[in-house]
């Protein structure tokens, strides 16, 4: 990397306090120009607040936040700025500049990759006004914006939300390829490991700093718990069940050479699998009986398009299924034909007998704004059983999804969205229903709230639907993956996500010419290559090490420039050479398996 590298922003000993509460306190960091960083933490610990100030938009109530002169930032927040009286067109113009919007190189691939092709997604294509835009076609047309403005700085407040899958894919690509400097709040973890270098956790009115995405953000602070002899025992467990579940779970991810570290396999030896499914389904059955759901033949149409058609689906007892498919596609018609809020105008949906539905969905319930969240939460059921046959209170569920102490007694006129959530959540839960539909449920849930419920739900004996753009909670909470096609009919996907997202890309990607097959490798191959695989894991623990040391020298030198300048270039020329050796590693590791026996 060139001598350029450049710190853009710097905080020193920042403290911001809203009230008589404060967020952050002694905060020092930087963010360099060819970082790219996941923000990370619950809702409300201040990771907004970090990013304004990042941002320039807030200043500290102590400390200073320094931004380089002339610097370009520019931030998607979870509710945009557009003027409604502007057509698409307009306000992509205005955010490519004249020039760009002329040439249409960069241009098409962002609106293409979000927006698909206009003129099928909207009445009038680019020159459809955005007051007549729905809430997720203004949130991407508001991410293209940002895109296209190519600044310095890229902040993006969970990019993901209101995106399919397949657009999922595609951003990740795209800012995986970002010039700029990149921070991103999200809690979508295989976003944040798709495409961040380092992730920032924002907890305790302090961040920390770890190397990777979200993999090797649980295996640190896992290690780092472990190593401070913090006694949080059900958090910490739930990190040892999370970093289990990463090494048993799909490939791409258990190969990575991080989770080869000794202090990794000492947390989780005796860490058994995230659930027994063989039992889990024995409860059901008995639970629910052989017959769940039974959709035979049903068609919808919704305004006159036929949305499903000829729809042959059995669910059964125990059954844990992902649905995937573009916006629109009919998912969630689906989910209501089967909890009975529709009834298909052709063939039949039959249920159990004693089938008992509960609907998550991306609406947030009208709950007396009065109502404190405990008050909420016993409106339902002061007690339920868990699907292990504790019987908990509904302020021992409060405890477990972060209402913790005073909280449970919050107003809920005064709670966040994602606090909603939550709530909205455990009130689905208290009803002890048998079958869960999730329709987006990870919308406005903190990474932590995501591993209460994914703990809780590896406990749960009944049938499970979920519709997400998630694909780290389909992976890690259903077994099987199914999709809605384009002519209304679904269909089983054995490779899951991946193939999906492969049969998506395939009647546009370019013809392959199909390489020369290579043969096994020989034994004296296999030993090399460990060899070298275990050379680069000693070179990138060396390199991970020092980074973290530099990171710290940057913070103390956010006011030397020369000196912060040196760093950062060698800071800069070690995550290169890192993620060069990572990439090695996973090309003599794919070669490593397709020779294994």
């Amino acid at each position: 990397m060139s001598s350029s590298t450049r710190n853009l922003v710097n905080l020193q000993d920042v403290h911001v306090a809203y009230g008589a509460r404060e967020v952050l306190a002694g905060v020092s960091l930087g963010v360099s120009d060819t970082q790219r960083i996941g923000v990370v933490g619950r809702n409300g610990d201040g990771k907004s607040t970090l990013v304004r100030v990042l941002a320039g938009l807030q200043e500290p109530d102590r400390g200073r936040a320094t931004l380089t002169r002339g610097l370009q930032v520019v931030t998607l927040d979870q509710a945009d700025r557009l003027d409604s009286a502007s057509s698409i067109g307009e306000v992509l113009a205005a955010a490519a500049g004249a020039d760009e919007w002329a040439r249409e190189g960069r241009l098409r691939e962002i609106v293409d990759g979000l927006l698909g092709t206009p003129g099928n997604r909207f009445s009038d294509g680019l020159d459809t006004r955005i007051g007549t835009l729905s809430g997720g076609e203004r949130r991407r047309v508001d991410l293209a914006r940002a895109l296209l403005e190519a600044p310095d700085l890229l902040i993006l407040d969970e990019p993901t939300n209101h995106l399919d899958v397949e657009a999922v894919h595609w951003l990740a690509g795209h800012l995986s390829r970002w010039r700029g400097a990149l921070v991103v709040v999200t809690h979508d973890r295989w976003f944040l490991d798709a495409v961040v270098e380092q992730t920032w956790e924002v907890v305790d009115r302090t961040v920390h700093s770890y190397e990777g995405g979200y993999a090797a953000f649980v295996l640190a602070k896992a290690e780092r718990e472990r190593v401070e002899a913090i006694h949080e025992h059900r958090r910490r467990n739930l990190l040892r069940k999370e970093l289990a579940w990463l090494r048993r779970g799909p490939p791409a991810r258990t190969s990575k050479p991080r989770f080869r570290i000794e202090a990794a396999s000492a947390l989780i030896a005796d860490e058994p699998p995230a659930r027994d499914t063989a039992e889990l389904v024995r409860f059901a059955t008995a639970r629910l009986g052989k017959r769940v759901v039974d959709v035979e033949e049903a068609g919808v149409s919704i305004a006159g398009r036929r949305v499903l058609r000829d729809v042959t689906w059995r669910l059964g007892p125990g059954d844990r299924v992902a649905l995937v498919g573009a916006n629109g596609s009919g998912k969630t018609t689906l989910l209501r034909l089967i909890n009975g809020d529709l009834d298909p105008e052709a063939g039949s949906v039959e249920r159990g007998a004693t089938v008992r539905c509960a609907v998550l969905d991306q609406h947030l319930d009208e709950i007396d704004p009065d109502l404190r969240v405990l008050d909420a939460l016993e409106e339902v059921r002061r007690r339920t059983t868990l699907p292990d046959g504790r019987e908990v209170t509904a302020g021992m569920l409060c405890e477990r999804f972060g209402f913790r102490g005073p909280r449970a007694g919050t107003p809920v006129r005064d709670l966040s969205g994602g606090e909603r959530r939550r709530l909205q959540l455990m009130r689905l839960l208290m009803a002890e229903p048998n079958v869960l539909l999730l329709d987006e449920p990870t919308n406005d849930l903190d990474i932590e709230t995501l591993t209460a419920f994914e703990d809780l739900l590896d406990d749960w004996a009944g049938t499970l639907i979920v519709v997400s753009h998630d694909r780290y909670f389909v992976e890690r909470v259903c077994d099987d993956v199914y999709t809605l096609d384009t002519e209304g009919g679904i269909r089983h996907l054995p490779g899951g996500v991946d193939q999906y997202l492969d049969e998506r890309a395939a009647p546009v990607a370019a013809p392959q010419r199909s390489a020369p097959q290579k043969g096994r490798p020989r034994g004296s191959e296999i030993r090399e290559t460990r060899k070298r695989m275990e050379r680069l894991e000693r070179e990138m623990e060396r390199t991970t090490s020092r980074i973290g040391d530099l990171d710290l020298a940057m913070a103390e030198a956010a006011t030397e420039p020369d000196q912060l300048r040196e760093l950062a270039v060698e800071a800069t020329r070690l995550r290169h050479a890192h993620t060069a050796a990572e990439e090695e590693w996973l090309e003599l590791a794919e070669l490593l398996e397709g020779g294994s026996p």
